[in-house]
């Protein structure tokens, strides 16, 4: 089902065309709401309880393992990107001699840490190049045939942040786990916006930041880890990941046993009672749109833009290889042109590479669309 026009939602002015959900999406006004009710609650600490530390991000793990088709017991609280892929890596163990793959132009939190693991476990990296037509899935594939068992873990996205195409993530999983790799995703530019399935995938870890696609504050984030992960080590020991830590007076009578399920690997102070409400709403009217239609819709929204591109000269990825959510234009050495072009009518839209990146949502209409073919036009 395609979503009607819901700009009313948020406070974007007439004259502001904002196509870089990919950068980051703006919060509802009903979440600003939200928002300044969490912050007057904190102006009275009082009000507070020792319950309160557990209850208050409670829905951010049920709502969002609603959303990806788990157990909310799987989900833990992240406050970044970086710190779930660091969490991944200190319990993923490589064979000496064996192979880290990674993505041509992977974004940087899902790199630094592997090339920190392959040293000190004497692996090794392989870059998949960035395939001429964009279809990473038979890229990745071929790789992982190839590599056969030499292969110790795969880290990628399901939307590639700077082009948008597509991977299918449900057959490169069925590869790695044919040969016994590790499979470590980064959802970040396709949670909230593309149908995901985890327990359909089953990824080792999964990780997902929060103030993109699932229209989330800046700060936090959640972490999927698979039943048979959930022993592993976090990485860092906080007081309320350990057992019994709902008694606040027996604090100091040490635990060795954590929470249960994947609470071990929340951060410190993930109760945050402030961006943990917020966070909570954003989901809940992802879900309230439903995420399948979400991505029909910017799929539509995508389709127009693509149009409006090609009549000027430029060329998108293909169709076939392209996620709903993010369209990746080319515009090679006219970049510094057309950005400066967009900026010039108030149009956000973001260069990666050589790549124009567009990413409208729900809140783009008839206006921007007629901006951003007036745009296009003087560019021919």
């Amino acid at each position: 089902m395609t979503i009607s026009c819901q700009r009313h939602l948020f406070d974007i002015p007439s004259d502001i065309c904002y196509l870089n959900a990919s950068y980051m999406t703006p919060l509802t006004l009903k979440q600003a709401e939200v928002g300044e009710a969490a912050l007057k609650r904190c102006m009275q600490p009082w009000t507070v309880s020792p319950q309160d530390f557990f209850d208050t991000v409670q829905p951010v793990k049920d709502l969002s393992a609603r959303m990806f088709g788990v157990n909310p017991e799987d989900m833990a609280v992240i406050p970044s990107v970086s710190y779930g892929i660091a969490s991944a890596a200190k319990n993923i163990k490589l064979e000496a001699g064996q192979k880290i793959i990674l993505l041509e132009h992977q974004f940087p939190s899902n790199v630094y840490e592997w090339r920190d693991l392959a040293e000190a476990q004497e692996a090794s990296i392989i870059t998949v190049p960035t395939p001429e037509n964009h279809d990473w899935t038979s890229a990745i594939l071929e790789v992982l045939a190839e590599e056969g068992e030499a292969a110790g873990l795969l880290a990628l996205a399901n939307v590639h942040w700077s082009s948008g195409a597509l991977f299918d993530l449900k057959a490169i999983s069925v590869e790695c786990r044919k040969n016994g790799v590790s499979l470590v995703l980064d959802l970040t530019q396709s949670a909230g916006a593309v149908p995901i399935n985890l327990s359909e995938i089953d990824p080792d870890f999964a990780v997902i930041g929060s103030y993109k696609w699932m229209m989330g504050p800046y700060s936090m984030g959640v972490m999927y880890v698979p039943p048979r992960n959930q022993q592993g080590r976090p990485l860092e020991q906080n007081w309320i990941a350990r057992k019994d830590s709902e008694n606040f007076s027996q604090l100091v009578d040490y635990k060795d046993g954590y929470q249960p399920g994947a609470t071990r690997f929340d951060m410190g102070e993930k109760s945050n009672f402030i961006l943990s409400p917020v966070y909570a709403e954003g989901i809940r009217q992802l879900l309230e749109w439903g995420v399948e239609n979400i991505a029909t819709s910017i799929d539509a929204l995508n389709m127009k833009l693509a149009a409006i591109c090609v009549a000027a000269g430029f060329e998108p990825i293909e169709t076939a290889y392209r996620s709903p959510n993010i369209l990746g234009v080319h515009v090679g050495k006219r970049a510094d042109e057309v950005l400066g072009k967009l900026k010039e009518n108030n149009i956000s839209a973001g260069i990666r590479g050589d790549m124009l990146r567009l990413a409208p949502h729900l809140w783009v209409n008839e206006n921007d669309l007629d901006r951003f073919e007036s745009v296009f036009k003087s560019l021919k």
